[in-house]
């Protein structure tokens, strides 16, 4: 069947048509991005503005056009940090559900970290080990570790790029002093909520997923002809410093950088660096399937039962 996976994310609303059965493994037909970042339109109180609402309904109904151009028979739809932290995220999620006439669900980060865990361990295989995974989104980091193909410990923290970007640097190029607060404030929460369970992980494979370590990853390649399946952690010291002596022009002219990703990469890498050091990863695996995947795959496990 097709199946529509709908995701509407910190940056993107993103609509990923999928062939889609169970047992066997989901095969992408088609898919309708819009960037949008909503973390631009929260005012003061937390609140996603008039402005931000509106656009939103446009881009979800220009996804379910999509959709229901290439005949998709079903759709999952699901929000992440953005809407479940904005002050008015449930009102907004119930707005969307009864103009759109969808079941828009909110995913908690620890079901962020569990579905990416899915779908990495789904992808690499039960020969892969004991899994460590990490995430950067736009508006969270999400982290897991496992034997199975759920985690036995899971975190979800504030430090998506998108997020990060929009507290502490407004500069272009961006300054010291916004760097060092942004560094600090990122030490800070790795430090303060790791659990022991994570920092011990004994994990047999190091797994990396979402746009931001690809964008990375391809980076590391572009300068240092590192294998882009790779994101290898000295790469990613020497290329930091070479993102933050650009402006957002000069990043988006980068192979693989969109503008709109161009503002987020330096929050990306500093929290990927600060994470992998903390977990003490000298290179992770960049993994192809991620969050959707993973929906897909729960997805197809229920239709089972």
């Amino acid at each position: 069947m097709l199946l529509g996976v709908l995701d509407v994310g910190s940056n993107t609303i993103h609509l990923q048509v999928m062939q889609a059965h169970p047992g066997a493994r989901p095969t992408p037909t088609t898919n309708l991005k819009t960037e949008l970042r909503l973390t631009d339109y929260l005012d003061e109180l937390g609140n996603i503005s008039a402005q931000g609402i509106e656009q939103l309904h446009k881009a979800i109904a220009d996804a379910l056009m999509h959709a229901k151009e290439f005949q998709t028979e079903e759709i999952v739809a699901f929000a992440t940090s953005a809407i479940r932290e904005a002050t008015n995220g449930a009102a907004v999620i119930k707005e969307i559900s009864e103009r759109h006439n969808i079941e828009l669900q909110i995913l908690t980060g620890t079901e962020e970290a569990a579905m990416t865990f899915l779908a990495a361990r789904r992808w690499l295989g039960w020969s892969s080990g004991r899994l460590l995974i990490l995430d950067i989104g736009g508006g969270s980091l999400e982290m897991a570790v496992g034997d199975d193909e759920y985690p036995d410990e899971s975190l979800s923290l504030p430090l998506g790029a998108a997020r990060l970007t929009r507290q502490f640097l407004q500069s272009d190029p961006y300054n010291s002093k916004e760097i060092k607060k942004l560094q600090e404030f990122i030490d800070e929460a790795l430090s303060d909520s790791m659990p022991a369970t994570l920092t011990e992980h004994r994990a047999d494979h190091f797994v990396a997923t979402s746009k931001t370590f690809r964008t990375l990853a391809r980076l590391n390649e572009h300068w240092f002809k590192d294998d882009p399946r790779q994101l290898n952690i000295s790469s990613l010291e020497k290329a930091i410093p070479k993102l933050l002596a650009m402006n957002n022009k000069d990043r988006s002219e980068l192979p693989g950088v969109s503008s709109n990703r161009a503002l987020q990469i330096v929050a990306g890498a500093i929290v990927a660096y600060s994470a992998l050091t903390k977990l003490e990863l000298d290179e992770v695996e960049i993994c192809p399937w991620a969050l959707r995947e993973g929906i897909v795959l729960k997805w197809l496990d229920w239709m089972k039962i």
